[in-house]
Formats: structure tokens, C-alpha cells, sequence
């Protein structure tokens, strides 16, 4: 009934059509401002791990290799996912500062779902990586060379952008006769091809299977190299060398949980949770933005000794 009232003002956005209105989170209105503690301590965690991350490993010679040069680009990755939302949703949650244009909201929008498919594939050269380490490491140094590590860099941005580019012009081609108002933190693409009132199949049927496309296939990859490291593993000849061998997987396997297993709780709870509460749609999609980013350098500074002992002698040169 909240939604429906708020839905009915047309204050919220004027009735202009340039202008969309971001809700929050609809039926917990009341704990916005609660809610926005949580959110800072996840956003100030993004920005001082993934830094850190990112000065150690340019400061630190012995860090120069594949695992860490991935490890960046997760971090950097993260650190513009994290400024493409955490301020607008501080903002509704502080304030209600919800206005956002329409061509904003198609950016933030086209640049949150870009990024999420960036960290995907540098997920998935991180587990090429482990695969390369463990099941050929006397060819790792030839296989991934600089020149290697940075097109795959590239290719992760090139199909970030090529996949979501369609997303902002299709949705540009529908008209929102009834509501501008967005029952979201964030321009999420399905919660603004809701809004619309013509043919929404094909921004459907697209936004289906480029997620399809991304997560399936990456996360089929993922477990293909875990599948071959797992029986490389098993064919060493010493328990202690096997243990060895899965530890430098560990952080890894980690991050991959952190990021895929609320990706997939909001993917299916948005499309076949059609019983579930809308404000946990939204916070299962929050958790999905907020989590990750602030999570993968704690696991990775917890979990592997070479940036823990980094990380301590860049702050003693420092003192």
C-alpha cells in the first residue's frame, strides 16, 4: 500500500519524462537511515581495501605476477562498481533523494551491469590463472606474459561494454505513460523495463541472455579449471604437496562464493521469486553490489601471506 501511495504522487517526479524516481527500498521506509549505516561501513571497506590493494602491489616488486596483476583489476573493478551506486543510495537512504534523469539513470545503470560482467571475466582469468599454475607450472611464465595479462584486461572491459551497450538503446525505443517512479535503489535494467508501457519482450529476452551468457558460461569455465586442477591435484605424489597445491586456490574460491552466490539468489528470486517480498529483491540485489567489493581484499589480505607481509612492510617504510 506504501508503494501503490508513493506510486500515485506526482510530486515525485513532476510528471516530467526526462525524470525517474528512485524509491529505496519499498515496505522498509522507516529503517532507511538505519540501513545507511551498514552501507557506509561497506563503502569506506571498498575504498580502504581495494586502495590498499592496489598500492601494495605497484609498490611491491615481488607482487608483479599474474595472480596480483588479476587481483588489481578485480580491485579496480570494484572501486567504480562501488562509486556508481554507493552515493545515489546514500543519498535516498539519508535524505529521499531520489530524482535522478533519464539519461543518468541509463548510464548507472549500463555502467553497474558492465562493470558486474568485467568482474566476472577477470574472475574467470583468475581461475585460468590457478589452472595454468597447477597444471602446467613449468609453462606459467611463457602462457601468461604481460602482454597476455593486459588483452585480458581488455577483452574483460570490450565485453562488459559490447553486452550491455544494447541494453540503454533498447529500453531508450519504450514509453513510461504510468509511473516514473522506480521501487529501487539503483536503475536496476528489469526495474525500469517494468516501468514500461509498449513491447518489453525484447529488452527482456536480452537482459536474459546476456546474463545467461555471462554467468553461465563463465561460471561452466570456472568449473572446468577446478575440475582439472582437482584431478591434477590428486596425482601428486605427497599429501603435504596436494595440501599445498589447493591453499593457493583458497582465496580464489573464496571470492567466487562472495560474488556468484548472491549474483544467483537475486537472478532467480528476480525472475522466478514471484512470492517473494519486493524489498528482498532488493536487498538480495544490494548485497550483490555492496558485498563483494568490500569482501575480496579482506579474503585476499587474510588468506594469502604474500600481501599480508606486503602490506605490513609498505606501512612500516611509511612510518
Amino acid at each position: 500500500s506504501t508503494l501503490g501511495k508513493t506510486m500515485e504522487t506526482p510530486n515525485h517526479t513532476g510528471l516530467d519524462p526526462s525524470v525517474f524516481f528512485l524509491l529505496g527500498i519499498p515496505g522498509l521506509e522507516q529503517f532507511h537511515l538505519w540501513l545507511s549505516l551498514p552501507v557506509c561501513c561497506l563503502g569506506t571497506a571498498t575504498i580502504v581495501g581495494n586502495i590498499t590493494i592496489l598500492v601494495v602491489v605497484a609498490t611491491e616488486p615481488a607482487l608483479h605476477k599474474p595472480v596480483y596483476l588479476f587481483l588489481c583489476m578485480l580491485s579496480t573493478i570494484d572501486l567504480a562498481a562501488s562509486f556508481s551506486t554507493v552515493p545515489k543510495l546514500l543519498a535516498i537512504l539519508w535524505c529521499g533523494a531520489g530524482h535522478i534523469s533519464a539519461s543518468t539513470c541509463l548510464a548507472q545503470m549500463f555502467f553497474i551491469h558492465a562493470f558486474c560482467m568485467m568482474e566476472s571475466t577477470v574472475l574467470l582469468a583468475m581461475a585460468f590463472d590457478r589452472y595454468v599454475a597447477i597444471c602446467h607450472p613449468l609453462r606459467y611464465v611463457t602462457i601468461l606474459t604481460d602482454t597476455i595479462i593486459a588483452r585480458i584486461g581488455v577483452v574483460a572491459m570490450v565485453r562488459g561494454s559490447l553486452l550491455m551497450l544494447p541494453c540503454p538503446f533498447l529500453i531508450g525505443r519504450l514509453s513510461f505513460c504510468q509511473s516514473h517512479v522506480i521501487p529501487h535503489t539503483y536503475c536496476e535494467h528489469m526495474a525500469v523495463v517494468k516501468l514500461a508501457c509498449g513491447d518489453t519482450r525484447p529488452n527482456r529476452v536480452y537482459g536474459l541472455t546476456a546474463a545467461l551468457l555471462v554467468i553461465g558460461v563463465d561460471l561452466f569455465c570456472i568449473g572446468l579449471s577446478y575440475a582439472f586442477i582437482i584431478q591434477a591435484v590428486y596425482h601428486l605424489p605427497s599429501a603435504e604437496a596436494r595440501s599445498k597445491a589447493l591453499g593457493t586456490c583458497g582465496s580464489h574460491v573464496c571470492v567466487i562464493l562472495i560474488s556468484y552466490t548472491p549474483a544467483l539468489f537475486s537472478f532467480f528470486t528476480h525472475r522466478f521469486g514471484h512470492h517473494v517480498p519486493l524489498h528482498i529483491h532488493i536487498l538480495l540485489a544490494n548485497v550483490y553490489l555492496l558485498f563483494p567489493p568490500a569482501l575480496n581484499p579482506v579474503v585476499y589480505g587474510v588468506k594469502t601471506k604474500e600481501i599480508r607481509e606486503s602490506v605490513v612492510s609498505v606501512f612500516q617504510r611509511g612510518q
